[in-house]
């Protein structure tokens, strides 16, 4: 045998020649010596614990010949590819330089790559068998390379595979036959992966565990617990994994009792209960709605992952029990991106866009994770519902700068933001900036278009989107329908709503039909109103009532008012809402006896009026208003702005509206007072003397914007030559010049 080059610590193997299919297999043949030593060598191997050592022990096989013994050169490459210290590059550079692999190292890779972040490279390599290779794949390779075929979801690829085992007459063997149950369950085909799992002679757990699991995440949990039923009474004992599948099945059917029985059924087989089996249980209890069950088994779990943490920490949250899920938070021994993503939605989900915030802020000055997708759709939604423009931006940035792809779901929340915070254009820009849209880039464009009062243009893009031939989804037509209401557009509105399930197959739900009866309602058109509730084909919602009380506001119609809420409070006792809109309806016609009569009946249920809250951003920072608010550090210097302003309204002859004030105000200097201490006003006063006249006044309101508010808003923004952007619970205001977009309609 020829010398070969000796390989050292300090330099990389060396190339050898390609693999070829040479039939000799004395090519590269042992000498006594090296045969002796080969047990010696292999006894290294199983020693090493380090890609470093495994280097060494490779650099000695090739110094005695044995790295070109195909059965040691195996060794190596299972040590190299699938150790605790693998190394794949490592492996395939070995690999490489091994002349003629047997059908077992081949096997090896294509194993090592199955589980690896790149599976595409376990079915190159089977390719590359094919080619090389003077053996045909074996019971031991396929499962591998359709394993990689379930990782990359390539239907087409593993049914070749499938096809090729029946060539080579294999297609009985259950490995093979368990692999292709896995990968149509993981394709989403679940009819043929039954065919398959039916079909095989011999089924062992792992048959059963694989139907099971394909049925539980394919969307048939029914399915899947009649599976295990049939397992039981073929007398095949489950083990931990078919009870994994099984507890997934019963969240999916969010079937607690069942799942409870599944926990004691564990408990009574003594199943071994690992990591994974417990944070099964814990899943199921928190999504079937058993917090109490989820937290004994949690503080009972000896050992927790962070699955288990982030669980119990999204679990406090839903309940609203925020400081705890804190506490657990802090408690965690390791914070990924999933828990700080917990933490912020949270908050975010559940009207806390200011927590959420905070939070997203401490992630960025921590060293634990750094935000993905979900943490800046969530930190953006955040902000546009707090208005914080200033962060939105820096989010924006954010995204640009580290090369973020902006997918369909961070360019809706970046229109979402831009358009909530005031900043249409922007918002709009960013609309133009995506080549291909999805149905909710353009429903969030017609929304935001919708909310700043620019109807014809929502109509006008919700038929460029149907040239696009994008299908429009319910939440597209819940903005378009919003775009009419805000603009007083009855005739196109009535139009799209009698054209959605026959035309576009979208059947109109709750939000629909309350959207109509805002339309209705809203123009004036309240007998209309009503006989579209009593022809509506599914039962008046809260939202439907709710529309029509609101319409019966605008247009003082009392008798019409009382029947609304009458029926709005025989679904929902303690709407507050109901109580609050009648009150006001009461007090714009001076019905300060009915006003009274509402606020007691409130008092007596223990309900209370939610405060009105404006929010104005400066310099980054969120600043909150509630009415007479003097908690600011500068609220000397605001009510000297409100004074101010005030003395320069009446200059110009503005009476304040006091039907607007809703309680009972003896003395008309104090009506004035009250109607001048509006959130929205203050917040206004703060922008006033803390802005620059250049930058836009943007105010966030939580309730809709009283008629005084707006008036009073119209004449600054001509006084003061200021831009102001008021958005309140259902639209945005600009006012400019005395005058608003919304042209007094909204």
């Amino acid at each position: 045998m020829s010398q070969k080059p000796m390989a050292t610590q300090s330099t990389p193997a060396v190339s050898l020649p390609r693999h070829s299919k040479s039939n000799n297999p004395n090519l590269y043949p042992l000498s006594p010596t090296v045969n002796n030593d080969r047990y010696s060598i292999l006894s290294l191997i199983n020693q090493c614990n380090s890609t470093k050592q495994l280097k060494q022990v490779h650099a000695q096989m090739l110094r005695t010949g044995l790295f070109f013994d195909p059965f040691s050169a195996g060794k190596l490459i299972t040590a190299s590819a699938l150790s605790p210290f693998s190394s794949l590059d490592y492996a395939r550079q070995v690999f490489d330089q091994i002349p003629q692999p047997n059908l077992f190292t081949w096997n090896t890779l294509i194993r090592a790559y199955a589980s690896s972040p790149d599976p595409t490279q376990s079915i190159l390599v089977f390719l590359q068998l094919l080619h090389h290779c003077e053996h045909f794949p074996d019971k031991f390779t396929f499962p591998f390379v359709i394993k990689a075929a379930s990782e990359l979801k390539a239907f087409r690829v593993g049914r070749a595979f499938h096809g090729m085992a029946i060539k080579g007459s294999l297609s009985s063997d259950v490995y093979i036959l368990n692999s292709l149950v896995h990968f149509y369950g993981s394709c989403g085909d679940l009819d043929l992966a039954y065919a398959v799992f039916v079909k095989t002679p011999q089924k062992d757990v792992v048959s059963w565990n694989s139907m099971i699991t394909a049925f539980a995440q394919g969307g048939c949990p029914e399915e899947a617990l009649e599976l295990f039923r049939g397992m039981e009474k073929e007398n095949v004992k489950p083990n931990d994994v078919t009870m994994v599948g099984v507890l997934s099945a019963c969240t999916k059917k969010l079937d607690l009792e069942f799942g409870r029985w599944v926990c004691s059924y564990i408990e009574r087989n003594e199943i071994n209960v690992n990591l994974t089996l417990s944070n099964a249980m814990l899943d199921m209890y928190m999504k079937c709605g058993s917090f109490e069950d989820a937290k004994r088994l949690f503080y009972k779990m000896q050992d927790k992952d962070i699955f288990s943490w982030t669980t119990m920490l999204d679990g406090y949250a839903k309940l609203g029990e925020y400081d705890k899920a804190r506490h657990v938070f802090d408690a965690m021994p390791r914070k990924d991106i999933a828990a700080w993503n917990a933490l912020i939605s949270a908050f975010e989900q559940n009207g806390k866009p200011k927590e959420a915030l905070a939070v997203f802020r401490e992630l960025q000055l921590s060293k634990d994770a750094k935000p993905d997708e979900v943490t800046l759709v969530c930190a953006l939604s955040a902000s546009a519902q707090l208005g914080a423009m200033d962060l939105g931006r820096w989010i924006d940035v954010y995204i640009k700068k580290h090369g973020i792809k902006l997918n369909y779901h961070l360019t809706t929340s970046l229109i979402d933001m831009y358009a909530k915070c005031g900043d249409l254009e922007k918002a709009l820009e960013v609309y133009y900036s995506v080549e291909r849209k999805d149905v909710f880039v353009w429903s969030a464009t017609i929304a935001g278009l919708a909310m700043h009062g620019h109807g014809r243009a929502a109509l006008d893009l919700f038929s460029k989107m149907l040239e696009a031939k994008v299908k429009p989804n319910a939440v597209t037509f819940t903005n378009v329908l919003c775009a009419c209401s805000h603009k007083g557009l009855v005739n196109e509105g009535q139009r799209l709503f009698y054209q959605m399930e026959p035309v576009y197959g979208v059947v109109p739900g709750e939000k629909h039909y309350a959207c109509m009866v805002d339309i209705l309602g809203r123009s004036g058109l309240l007998q209309e109103a009503v006989k579209f509730i009593e022809k509506m084909p599914i039962l008046p919602t809260i939202s439907v009532w709710g529309a029509l009380l609101g319409a019966c506001r605008l247009h003082g119609n009392i008798e019409l008012a009382e029947q609304a809420c009458s029926r709005l409070l025989e679904l929902d006792p303690r709407n507050h809402g109901a109580y609050v809109l009648l009150s006001n309806i009461y007090a714009k016609t001076g019905k300060w006896d009915r006003v009274s009569g509402l606020r007691k009946i409130m008092r007596d249920f223990g309900l209370k009026k939610e405060p009105g809250c404006s929010s104005i951003e400066v310099n980054g920072i969120v600043y909150e208003f509630l009415v007479g608010d003097n908690s600011h550090k500068l609220s000397k210097e605001i009510y000297s702005k409100l004074d101010e302003i005030a003395a320069k309204l009446k200059s110009v002859g503005y009476v304040p509206n006091k039907s607007h004030l809703l309680q009972l105000v003896e003395e008309e200097d104090m009506k004035e007072q009250a109607l001048n201490l509006h959130s929205e006003k203050l917040a206004i006063a703060y922008g006033l003397i803390s802005m620059g006249p250049s930058q836009p006044i943007r105010v966030v309101k939580n309730l809709r914007v009283c008629g005084d508010c707006h008036s009073v808003a119209k004449l600054i923004s001509g006084l003061y030559d200021r831009e102001i952007l008021l958005r309140d619970r259902y639209r945005f205001h600009h006012f400019r010049g005395g005058n608003c977009s919304c042209m007094d309609y909204w």
